[in-house]
């Protein structure tokens, strides 16, 4: 499986709808959290493409954006074959 990078902050709805998916899937994944870190926040940002929501998620390296885009992926059936190595 690709590894999986989550940025995240602790009280964000979105950020826990993201990791609950990817745990009802079995996909581990590194949590990185940016709600006191503004130097987190900038990488996140400019990884993400200026994109400075949270959740952003990025599968083996590629960004795949948000909450809602991750459950777009897994509802037409791309997010397996993306996780896939």
């Amino acid at each position: 499986m690709k590894p999986v990078e989550i940025y995240t902050t602790p009280f964000c709805p979105y950020c826990h709808a993201a990791k609950a998916l990817l745990r009802r899937k079995g996909v581990d994944f590194a949590e990185i959290d940016v709600s006191r870190d503004a130097t987190l926040r900038q990488e996140m940002t400019a990884r993400a493409g200026g994109r400075r929501t949270v959740p952003q998620i990025f599968i083996g390296g590629q960004h795949v954006g948000g909450c809602d885009d991750l459950h777009d992926l897994d509802a037409h059936k791309a997010l397996d074959a993306m996780l896939a190595v």
